[in-house]
């Protein structure tokens, strides 16, 4: 034992805390690319398939409904098994869902791919593995940073957006799933052999069913749910639905993979702001952050949803979004860390996780169930985001901010 860490408290246990909590975002983002590997190709899909609007849309959503829901699962669990084993768990478990959309692709199966998909939202639960994991390496001060730079894992959705079409193009669209799968395997061994719980980490002994109660019970997950629902549920919306919305509306300058770069750039944005929101949370408040990010996000919708031409005024609006969004995010974790009992921050942010992935399940049903066809426009759907969006700025407002003591 080295001479500071006799009588020095709890800081000195927690060093390589930093080195855990990246360890975690690279997990968390091969989680992501596992959870969005169908949204990339979803035109390949619906040449091949002979696709509607309507399969599209269940198509797109199916992943991220079972991601939703299944993170109240894994947030408690992480409480009780550790992030080590649930993380390990996760990635173990999303490789049959990756070979079953590779084999549903190659014998052109709707039903089947429906069923991948399902099985895909396993991977889109590593969210909620990760925050307690990361939560308990530092102490609440510093925790909106630490979850923000854990949320950087977000990327994966631009990986997939990036390299998924790519990789399709170039080695085929069998032999990249087959090496997503591989990834898979690789990142979970690593996992289980580097990573390691925090100190001061003690595992939950409490039921599943009576902890989710308990987490619902308190009134900062309600809060954050409805705030996380907006800010990460627009990111997840906007990640799988952002290329079928740019092919349809400009056909002749956006082809699939322009698009898949787009979204990709789209899903940077918001991976480089969530920490930075995550940080301004801890400094300034996470109440003032969470409002400039729904401002943001009221206004950039209002410009999309006039649908200007293709080009650079919607190519930087939509960045705008997403980096808007990308502050919510972080500056909702800060919110819950230091507002939550240390026991229930799993099942807490299981809970939140699973309303910000619900509301990006939503939207592209939306989108797709008010598309006109006739004047080519999504403007319904984008208007009913400015008006959510305004509504949640108006709540937000109303909410008591934090120095880790909202009410329970």
């Amino acid at each position: 034992m080295s001479t500071e860490s006799v009588g020095s408290g709890t800081a000195p246990a927690l060093r390589g805390g930093m080195f855990q909590v990246v360890l975690a975002m690279i997990a968390s983002a091969f989680g992501f690319w596992a959870w969005m590997v169908i949204s990339p190709l979803q035109a390949y899909y619906a040449s091949e398939m002979g696709l509607s609007e309507g399969e599209i849309s269940l198509m797109l959503a199916t992943p991220v409904l079972v991601g939703a829901l299944g993170r109240i699962v894994t947030g408690a669990m992480t409480d009780r098994f550790g992030g080590r084993r649930m993380f390990t768990i996760v990635l173990l478990a999303s490789v049959p869902a990756v070979l079953i959309v590779a084999l549903a692709g190659e014998i052109g199966s709707f039903p089947l791919l429906i069923l991948g998909g399902f099985l895909l939202g396993i991977g889109g639960t590593i969210f909620a593995v990760g925050i307690p994991f990361s939560s308990a390496w530092f102490p609440p001060a510093k925790r909106g940073l630490a979850n923000g730079i854990f949320g950087m894992g977000m990327i994966g959705t631009a990986v997939s957006a990036f390299f998924t079409p790519r990789m399709a193009e170039s080695i085929g669209y069998l032999t990249t799933h087959l090496i997503l799968a591989g990834i898979l395997v690789a990142v979970a061994a690593l996992v289980w052999f580097v990573m390691r719980e925090s100190p001061t980490w003690q595992p939950s002994r409490q039921k599943l069913v009576p902890k989710v109660a308990s987490a619902l019970k308190l009134r900062i997950t309600w809060e954050m749910s409805f705030l996380y629902g907006i800010v990460f549920g627009g990111f997840v919306a906007f990640s799988t639905f952002l290329p079928k919305y740019l092919t349809t509306l400009y056909p002749d300058e956006v082809d699939a993979v322009g698009a898949g770069t787009r979204a990709a750039s789209f899903a940077a944005a918001a991976v480089i702001a969530r920490p930075i929101g995550g940080w301004l949370a801890d400094k300034l408040g996470p109440k003032l952050i969470s409002l400039i990010s729904l401002a943001g996000i009221v206004t950039c919708a209002y410009v999309v949803g006039q649908q200007p031409p293709e080009g650079v005024l919607t190519g930087v609006t939509f960045l705008l979004m997403a980096a808007a969004m990308g502050l919510g995010m972080g500056a909702v974790y800060a919110w819950i860390g230091p507002s939550t009992p240390p026991d229930r921050v799993g099942a807490v942010s299981g809970v939140v996780a699973a309303a910000g992935g619900l509301g990006g399940y939503f939207p592209p049903l939306v989108m797709g169930a008010t598309y006109n066809a006739e004047t080519n426009s999504y403007g319904l759907g984008l208007w009913l985001l400015v008006v959510v969006g305004a509504v949640a700025l108006v709540v937000a407002g109303m909410l008591q901010n934090v120095g880790g003591k909202t009410s329970k």
